[in-house]
């Protein structure tokens, strides 16, 4: 998994990219968003737009993101998954826990950023 940290209208956004399976990225995301709360940001969007696969694990480091942002008094929406991974959302019940736009431009608009 790779990932890109961006800024739009006050609203951190995290491209996520390739297979989110895991593993060492677990931790590293982790610990982006950990930095990210240090640095007051608590407004996070991930993008999924550019996820080929997810897995199980995958789906702990989103449930991990969401935790350590609403913990933090913030928040994190995710935006863009394709039919695969939202059918997966759908499968486990986690779309009833994320809110999940369409477009990252709905989802920005969520935080009245926009």
């Amino acid at each position: 998994m790779k990932y890109s940290v961006s800024e739009k209208y006050n609203c951190l956004i995290i491209e996520l990219k390739g297979n989110v399976m895991g593993g060492p990225d677990a931790e590293t995301f982790r610990d982006e968003l950990h930095k990210l709360v240090e640095e007051g940001k608590k407004e996070v969007i991930v993008d999924l737009g550019k996820v080929k696969f997810m897995n199980s694990s995958g789906l702990g480091i989103l449930i991990g993101g969401l935790t350590t942002m609403k913990n933090a008094g913030g928040e994190l929406v995710i935006c863009q998954a394709d039919k695969k991974i939202e059918s997966l959302l759908m499968v486990t019940q986690l779309i009833k826990v994320f809110n999940h736009f369409r477009t990252l431009d709905e989802a920005i608009a969520h935080f009245g950023n926009d």
